[in-house]
């Protein structure tokens, strides 16, 4: 798994959780957390969490299955013709 491939999955889907981006790349959520962090630096990808009704004192759910990660739609190009 290399950072282009994050960029194509996401590319493809839209969005994603950082559990279906792992399982997807058979890699520790972690790792894969790690190289999504480079594309939010680079202003590509947005992170929202799926729990924020809850409040910060909610544990109940596993952050791999509430970190949505979202592809900005800045380097999708469509042809028209």
């Amino acid at each position: 798994m290399i950072l282009s491939d994050i960029k194509n999955y996401l590319q493809q889907r839209g969005q994603a959780s950082l559990g279906d981006i792992a399982l997807h790349f058979k890699s520790d959520p972690e790792a894969v957390r790690g190289m999504l962090d480079v594309w939010i630096r680079k202003g590509k990808v947005i992170k929202q969490s799926s729990t924020a009704s809850c409040g910060s004192s909610c544990q109940q759910c596993d952050p791999a299955t509430t970190e949505i990660y979202i592809w900005t739609r800045k380097d999708i190009h469509v042809n028209l013709f």
